[in-house]
């Protein structure tokens, strides 16, 4: 299983990214990906999920803003990331089980 996890960018405060994590060896249609991510000097931190239902969580302080989604096609979940806010500043990573991404730098700058 790899994931490869991309999209990430500078932005100012408001503006928004769309992360992309690729996945290979599983199907994102029936199993779950979750993204984290990881602030300079502080813990990872888990984002926002997708089930292998479909079900969708996010923590409180992106909701409203984050979305989860996937093609199955392309057997890719997407983070849509809106409004963004200097404390959105950080590496991003895709996770499934053991395995992540390498992940992808998000910097909001005020």
């Amino acid at each position: 299983v790899q994931l490869q996890a991309s999209g990430g960018g500078l932005v100012q405060a408001g503006g928004s990214l769309r992360l992309s994590c690729v996945v290979s060896g599983v199907s994102v249609a029936v199993n779950a990906v979750t993204w984290f991510r990881q602030a300079p000097g502080k813990q990872r931190e888990m984002v926002a999920y997708i089930l292998s239902g479909g079900t969708t969580h996010s923590i409180d302080s992106v909701k409203g803003r984050f979305s989860v989604s996937r093609d199955s096609a392309k057997n890719t979940v997407y983070l849509q990331m809106d409004n963004l806010q200097p404390e959105d500043t950080g590496v991003y990573y895709c996770n499934h089980g053991i395995r992540w991404g390498q992940g992808t730098q998000v910097t909001v700058s005020s």
